[in-house]
């Protein structure tokens, strides 16, 4: 079976016509051959029929013509003797019928004779013709004698129609085939000749006028799959219609994939606006340049080109007369570059340039000249002439970043440096505190990526009753999952306030630990949520006015919710701050205050704040065991608390002794290692 499949699995159009083309003929041979036969033994049969009625009647007109001159019985057989010597392939034998029998007596033996052969006894019965063929070698013809009219002369007895006799003659068929086989086989000859050489030709014509050019489709669309290649086409068919508007066809199909593809490489690599390399494409030559720099130990220095202000033209005369200004950049920017420099757009209104062996100091100097080139340029368009300043910020490698991520960071925090210095100037990484800021700037991109591939998770805390051990809440803290790795806020959250996603990040803490709240309250019913929130997000009115209808929509009570505030966010705008807090506990929000006593303030805070709870700082908790001065202020700050009708909620309870010092003191609730890790929902 594997072998008769696979056969059939490597059969081709080739190889299926030879296949149809023997099994035809050989057909075609075998029903002729057949047809043959059956033509051959009917044309035996009526040729002997005739010759033997013909030789029938010639030896009846022989002994009837003796017969009229009156030989005698003895006369006649010997007359048939001569006949049967004359003749010695042919036995011819007379058999008198009963009414001549009983006129003229009976030759001998006769009626035993007719007895025993059936045959001769029908035609002498019937009066019919009977031809035999015994064994195909010898034809055996009995041909009735039948009364005429002039026989009633002699025969007085007899009448018209009665069966005198029957001459029986036999003799072999080679005699009459002899002749005839040379014809039949001269035509079947001819015929099979004539068939095989139609099919050899039909194999050929097919094979060149259908095969060959469905092969060579084949052989395209192969070399097309296999070297991703659309410049092929598919050539010679001629004569078949159908094949040749096939073959047209798809020749137009791999002409319209090929512009496309054309297209789409141009698309992938080019910026559709100016026609300069796009982000992607500039990332490769980055990446080239980086390995032949090392390889060869030479320098190269990037440029980043942002321009100023470019909102106020978009917004003033239009997106189209931003994108020509754009266009004409992009022109005025290649003009000025070397043949062998790469210049992109990065996206917006950002441009970026590659100078390949190029020192700090030398692209420093083009720097400048794109600078001074800009600054002097006015660009004629239709709503007139305009003017526009950029930002330039210049780095080398390795001097300032020996990786793709490294120049990056670096060129991002130079143009920052740049904008934050007022605009319109080429800067350049000087300083330590510029080295710092790439390490941050490098930071945040690994936030935005976590961002962007959700990768912030909400880790939960327990916060438990000190009294009685019960989990009453669960602190809701943001992680980072780096692969197997989880990130605690402590390594981000600086960086995250610093470069302005502060708020988006906690979005994204927010929502998904809203989505914790249905497991937490299966094994906790009465359980709240503690969410902290950065300084920047409480000073967005509007973000934090919309948590109570993220709440309910989230379907958690908002009365589970707790928001907690740090000195740094009241600070500012306490006038502020304590209008939002009002807002949130009108929709039964609570709010803690959270690192209670780590500032001068924090004690100010309970005269003008409305607030639930006080989170004592864990550096006081941490050491109430072995510090007295620690245990005394923890005492005061819950005392106080207490008599502000507050809870209290001690941090950083790391052992057993202090767990139990906190519960002598009578602070209401305690979080910390003692009690819990924070883990990722569902883990037990």
């Amino acid at each position: 079976m594997g072998k008769i499949s696979g056969y059939i699995a490597q059969l081709t159009l080739g190889r299926l016509l030879v296949l149809l083309s023997v099994f035809s003929l050989v057909v075609a041979f075998i029903l002729v051959f057949i047809m043959s036969e059956i033509v051959r033994d009917r044309a035996v049969h009526e040729l002997a029929r005739d010759e033997a009625k013909q030789t029938s009647r010639l030896v009846f007109q022989s002994l009837y013509s003796a017969m009229r001159k009156g030989w005698s019985k003895q006369e006649i057989n010997e007359a048939i003797e001569r006949l049967n010597t004359t003749l010695p392939d042919m036995k011819i034998k007379v058999y008198r019928g009963r009414i001549v029998a009983q006129q003229f007596g009976e030759m001998s033996n006769e009626r035993e004779l007719i007895e025993k052969d059936a045959a001769l006894k029908q035609a002498m019965a019937d009066g019919q013709e009977v031809l035999l063929f015994s064994g195909g070698a010898n034809i055996r013809y009995l041909y009735p004698v039948l009364a005429e009219q002039e026989c009633l002369s002699c025969h007085t007895q007899s009448s018209i129609g009665n069966v005198h006799g029957v001459v029986d003659i036999t003799y072999p068929t080679s005699n009459l085939k002899v002749s005839f086989d040379y014809v039949i086989n001269t035509v079947v000859g001819y015929t099979l000749l004539v068939i095989g050489a139609v099919f050899f030709i039909l194999y050929f014509k097919l094979r060149r006028l259908v095969v060959m050019p469905i092969a060579n489709f084949v052989s395209v669309m192969q070399q097309v799959t296999d070297e991703m290649n659309l410049t092929y086409r598919v050539s010679g068919v001629k004569w078949i219609a159908e094949l040749r508007l096939l073959a047209e066809y798809f020749n137009r199909l791999l002409s319209t994939m090929q512009e496309y593809n054309t297209k789409l490489e141009e698309l992938s690599i080019r910026d559709p606006l100016t026609g300069l390399y796009n982000r992607r494409k500039f990332q490769e030559f980055m990446q080239y340049e980086i390995i032949r720099a090392t390889r060869h130990e030479h320098v190269f220095s990037v440029i980043m080109i942002d321009l100023d202000n470019f909102k106020y033209i978009n917004d003033t005369f239009g997106h189209p007369i931003g994108d020509m200004v754009l266009n004409e950049l992009a022109i005025m920017l290649s003009a000025e570059l070397r043949k062998g420099d790469v210049l992109a757009r990065l996206g917006g209104d950002e441009f970026a340039i590659i100078l390949p062996e190029t020192s700090a100091s030398s692209g420093l100097q083009v720097a400048n000249k794109l600078h001074q080139t800009l600054a002097g340029k006015e660009f004629e368009l239709p709503v007139g002439k305009i003017r526009t300043t950029a930002s330039f910020s210049m780095v080398s490698f390795p001097e300032d970043g020996k990786t793709e991520d490294e120049i990056y960071s670096a060129m991002d925090v130079v143009l920052y440096k740049a904008k934050t210095h007022g605009k319109n100037q080429v800067m350049t990484a000087e300083s330590e505190e510029d080295r710092s800021m790439m390490t941050i700037f490098k930071q945040g991109d690994f936030l935005r990526n976590a961002l962007r591939e959700d990768r912030i998770e909400a880790f939960l805390q327990p916060i438990v009753n000190v009294q009685t051990g019960e989990v009453v809440a669960f602190e809701v803290l943001v992680r980072i999952r780096d692969g197997e790795i989880i990130v605690p806020a402590g390594e981000f959250i600086e960086v995250a306030e610093e470069l302005g996603m502060a708020k988006e990040l906690d979005r994204e803490v927010f929502r998904k630990g809203l989505a914790h709240y249905a497991g937490i309250a299966k094994k906790h019913p009465q359980a709240r949520m503690f969410f902290n929130l950065f300084p920047r997000s409480f000073g967005d009115i509007e973000w934090v006015r919309g948590i109570p209808e993220l709440v309910r929509s989230a379907g958690v009570p908002c009365e589970k919710i707790v928001l907690e505030l740090t000195e740094r966010e009241a600070l500012p705008n306490l006038i502020q701050v304590r209008a939002m807090i009002e807002e949130l506990r009108a929709s039964n929000i609570s709010v803690a205050l959270d690192d209670f006593g780590s500032g001068f303030s924090s004690f100010l805070y309970l005269k003008y704040l409305e607030i639930d709870y006080v989170k004592i700082e864990g550096s006081f908790v941490r050491q109430i065991a072995v510090d007295e001065r620690d245990r005394i202020m923890v005492e005061h700050i819950n005392g106080m608390a207490h008599e502000f009708g507050l809870k209290t909620v001690a941090e950083f309870v790391e052992d057993e002794t202090t767990a139990k010092m906190l519960a002598e003191i009578g602070v209401d609730y305690a979080q910390g290692y003692y009690y819990g890790h924070p883990r990722a929902a569902g883990m037990d």
